[in-house]
């Protein structure tokens, strides 16, 4: 039997020291470097301690960063996740959720159900369908399809009972949505489900629709042409909201707007069937329009400038600058600021994409002065022209029709107007800027002399103005006329605007006239931007020179107000008072400042005061209608003014 081979040691004896030590060597080298820092690791690079073994030591990396040196990072397993855990849990929340029926019943979830409103007398037979009712029943399909790695969840939906859902949403307004008081709906639809076609009766009879969209092309049309009359009327005639769910938010936005701006005489509803309406056709568009964002068009824009609108009538500050935000950042997308990119569309949808935008420049600007927000859209970025001077009947899809001589369009007053804002533009940048970094010496006075430019620019701006634009009586302003003020005068405005206001069968001749309501618009906002650049140039003599002569200042606001006094004066009453809060907010701003300079002033003449005063109790008068376009006061007919003293 041949001798067993002998058994190999670990360390072979036969082995020289040299290739021991050699081979121990080699695996030092192999041996795998150990973690790397977090640092390191994001930055994917070589991890350097001195002693590697030492987790307590910083590397050279985040010792030269001076950053701590961390090994919190864990790897992760690898492999597609194991989903058996997640389909125990999806299971148990099925059998928790699936209780006895005695069970579900003690405590079933209650949605509120949107109350009926009556719009008139004759709409009392024929109850409104609420625009949002029973909405997600449609929305609730069988299981939903299998995904690749199927879980509980895919058949979980199915005992869900579409009797138990409800729409909280269409009673409650969005902008004071409250999840605590009103529980949420089982199911969220999808923002695409209400994406489609609708009819205007679901919101109110088609007749009283009509008889509202009549009313903005009468009374809001002229300060706002953002929607072409006749493509508008004829596709409204021919019921496209049915088939374009886009238009149906544009009319439900327009009307909601109209109702917010027009006199409630003018509308045969009581005061909160009319809030509630313009807020159901408000939610109506802002459902649709949210849906649709893609691809963006000039309706999205027009849609959203009406919203903003709406808020700002109704005291929705946050809502409104939301709204606005919306439609400038579109207007930006679509290029509406370029001229390049006009070209190539029709001439109807050229003229809109106009008048839109500049509208929305002259609500940037102010916005700008009178609540110190930061401009929006800037002056020299803007290369579009102003609208054509063409009334919308002259607009066709396929041409521009000649004007006939003789007749002023009604875009003339938003062209002049934007004009006047674009001045005010310009000297809120440059008042902005040099608060930002105050010029000095040979700077400030060419700075002195740009603003004494826009000045000169500014009071020259309506000269050319067409003859229906201008003004027909102006006063002298070291003469004011007595009538301009007194008890008398008051009471007398005062029942006008009652009569205005309340009185279905008063004279609406004045309030048809556009360019009466634009005067009012038109010379108000070019005062207002006077006074803005006279300010200004007074701060910047006053840096130069050290002083100013408080006599020469005191005659320059006494200048302001007796001007602002005559354009108010010149106007009939219910032309002003068309134009609502908007205007009585820029008479405001002006009237406060010059009050509070003429206080301060030592030796303000007498006819400043004079002029103050008048300009006043004229203000007094304007919050009145300001008052009356305020949907939430139940108190009709009695005057927030007592004597003369206005209440703010």
């Amino acid at each position: 039997m041949p001798a067993a081979r002998p058994k190999k040691e670990n360390s072979s004896s036969g082995t020289p020291p040299s290739d021991e030590a050699s081979s121990e060597s080699i695996k030092s080298k192999r041996k795998r470097q150990s973690q790397s820092c977090d640092a390191c690791r994001a930055r994917k690079v070589r991890c350097a301690r001195e002693n590697p073994d030492d987790a307590k030591q910083s590397c050279k990396h985040c010792i030269t960063l001076g950053i701590p040196c961390t090994y919190d990072y864990q790897p992760k397993k690898r492999g597609p996740p194991n989903l058996y855990l997640r389909r125990l849990q999806e299971a148990a929340a099925a059998a928790h959720v699936e209780r006895p029926a005695d069970e579900s019943s003690a405590s079933p979830v209650s949605v509120p159900s949107p109350p009926s409103a009556v719009l008139s007398p004759s709409v009392a037979k024929t109850p409104v369908t609420p625009f949002l009712d029973a909405p997600l029943k449609p929305c609730l399909p069988g299981p939903i399809p299998p995904s690749r790695y199927p879980i509980a969840a895919d058949s979980f939906h199915p005992h869900f009972k579409s009797d138990d859902l409800a729409d909280p949403l269409s009673t409650y307004p969005l902008f004071n949505w409250s999840f605590k008081q009103h529980p949420a709906p089982n199911v969220i639809p999808p923002l695409s489900f209400y994406y489609r076609p609708y009819r205007l009766d679901d919101i109110a009879p088609r007749d009283t629709i009509s008889l509202i969209i009549a009313l903005f092309f009468d009374f809001v049309y002229p300060l706002t042409p953002c929607i072409h009359k006749p493509s508008f009327m004829a596709d409204l005639h021919a019921r496209r909201e049915e088939h374009d769910p886009l238009f149906f938010a544009l009319v439900m936005s327009t009307v909601a707007s109209t109702l917010v701006q027009v006199p409630r005489s003018y509308l045969p509803m009581e005061r909160p069937v009319v809030r509630k309406l313009a807020q159901t056709c408000h939610e109506a568009s802002r459902h649709i329009s949210v849906a649709s964002y893609d691809p963006p068009t000039s309706m999205h824009v027009v849609i959203r400038y009406l919203d903003c609108v709406y808020h700002f009538c109704e005291g929705h500050d946050a809502t409104q600058h939301a709204a606005f935000g919306e439609a400038a950042h579109i207007a930006v997308t679509l290029r509406m600021h370029e001229e390049a990119s006009y070209e190539g569309l029709d001439p109807i949808e050229c003229e809109v994409r106009r008048r839109t935008f500049w509208l929305l420049f002259g609500a940037d600007k102010s916005m700008s002065i009178l609540l110190g927000r930061p401009i929006c859209l800037r002056d020299e970025d803007c290369t579009v022209h102003f609208p054509k001077e063409l009334d919308d009947e002259y607009i066709t899809p396929s041409a521009y029709l000649p004007q006939p001589h003789g007749k002023t369009a009604t875009v003339s007053g938003l062209n002049y107007t934007s004009r006047i804002f674009a001045l005010l533009g310009e000297i809120l940048v440059r008042i902005r800027v040099d608060k930002r970094s105050p010029p000095q010496g040979q700077f400030a006075t060419a700075r002195l002399e740009e603003v004494q430019s826009l000045h000169q620019r500014i009071l020259t701006a309506l000269i050319h103005a067409p003859e229906p634009l201008r003004l027909k009586s102006i006063h002298p302003q070291s003469r004011l006329p007595p009538e301009f003020g007194g008890a008398g005068f008051r009471q007398a405005t005062f029942a006008e605007v009652k009569d205005f206001f309340d009185n279905p069968n008063a004279s609406r001749a004045n309030a048809l006239n556009p360019f009466l309501v634009m005067q009012a618009n038109l010379y108000v906002t070019q005062q207002l931007v006077r006074f803005v650049i006279e300010q200004y140039r007074d701060e910047l003599i006053i840096s130069l020179q050290g002083s100013i002569e408080e006599v020469q200042v005191a005659e320059d606001r006494q200048a302001v107000a007796s001007d602002l006094l005559n354009i108010l004066h010149s106007i009939p009453i219910q032309s002003i008072a068309t134009n609502g809060p908007s205007l009585v907010h820029k008479v405001r701003f002006v009237a406060s400042t010059l009050l509070d300079a003429v206080r301060k002033a030592e030796t303000a003449p007498a006819s400043a005061a004079r002029a103050h005063a008048y300009l006043w109790d004229f203000l007094s008068i304007l919050s009145e209608i300001e008052r009356n376009y305020l949907l939430d006061d139940d108190q009709d007919g009695n005057s927030s003014c007592t004597d003369g003293v206005m209440i703010l």
